[in-house]
């Protein structure tokens, strides 16, 4: 019997491991959304350098909560969006409902902070299930690793989606849409590597973000890392480089 109870507890754990990151993208009838909501937010509570002003976003919650609710009554559908439909879609989705758990909690000195002990495989915030999109519901992780991740190979899309803090890539201050989307993931790209807040680089050595070496894989399938560094970069690496990684700041990115 306590035999048979481990072996449950342990398929309970595998199955929601799994989910985390091979969510699909459901069919639904839903029409591409409009994310003018999202942008006039960002505009009024996001500097120009990347800083939040989580006060002023509560007090405009209305109108957060409208555009939440925009994005859960419209899960994208892969037959009639088109890419950058769908993909401006998952990076708003994920920045604003991280403003939401992070307004649902704040004040915080940073978003590791928020946590639900008493949820079983619940170990971080990236965890929790608390967004809701036509019936479907999703943690952060299951957006960045199940759909970003998974579907879109944008290796781009790390320097969009952000995790509320000092060390995450500054949140733009407009909304994603698809017909700007190139654009915008470009200029994230060349902000975020060549701000030396988040990244120091010479031609022969560099000190970059964590972010580099937890998603290496995703930044280094058609070539090294600094041949991808050296996209975006303003000084050019050399190939035999030293490269050494940053401490990632979690403070709240306020």
């Amino acid at each position: 019997m306590k035999t048979n109870s481990v072996i449950f507890y342990l398929l309970l754990a595998l199955c929601s491991m799994t989910s985390c990151f091979a969510t699909a993208e459901v069919k639904t009838d839903a029409q591409p959304i409009s994310h003018q909501l999202w942008g006039e937010l960002l505009s009024k509570h996001v500097s120009e350098g990347g800083k939040v002003d989580y006060k002023g976003f509560q007090k405009d919650r209305a109108k957060l909560d409208e555009y939440l609710h925009l994005l859960s009554a419209n899960h994208p559908n892969p037959d009639t969006w088109t890419k950058n439909e769908r993909l401006a879609y998952w990076i708003n989705a994920y920045n604003a409902f991280t403003i939401q758990i992070v307004l649902d909690n704040y004040p915080l000195k940073s978003i590791k902070d928020v946590t639900s002990l008493n949820i079983a495989f619940v170990h971080s915030v990236w965890d929790i299930k608390f967004i809701k999109i036509e019936g479907e519901e999703y943690d952060l992780n299951n957006i960045e690793h199940g759909i970003l991740r998974k579907k879109f190979e944008e290796p781009r899309i790390h320097f969009a989606i952000v995790c509320a803090s000092v060390s995450c890539p500054n949140l733009r201050n407009e909304a994603y849409t698809a017909d700007k989307l190139e654009e915008q993931l470009q200029q994230q790209a060349v902000a975020f590597i060549n701000d030396p807040s988040k990244n120091q680089i010479s031609a022969s050595s560099v000190k970059i973000s964590k972010i580099f070496t937890w998603f290496k894989g995703d930044f280094t399938k058609n070539g090294s890392l600094a041949d991808f560094l050296n996209k975006y970069s303003k000084v050019k690496i050399e190939p035999k480089a030293r490269i050494d990684y940053l401490d990632y700041n979690w403070d709240l990115n306020e």
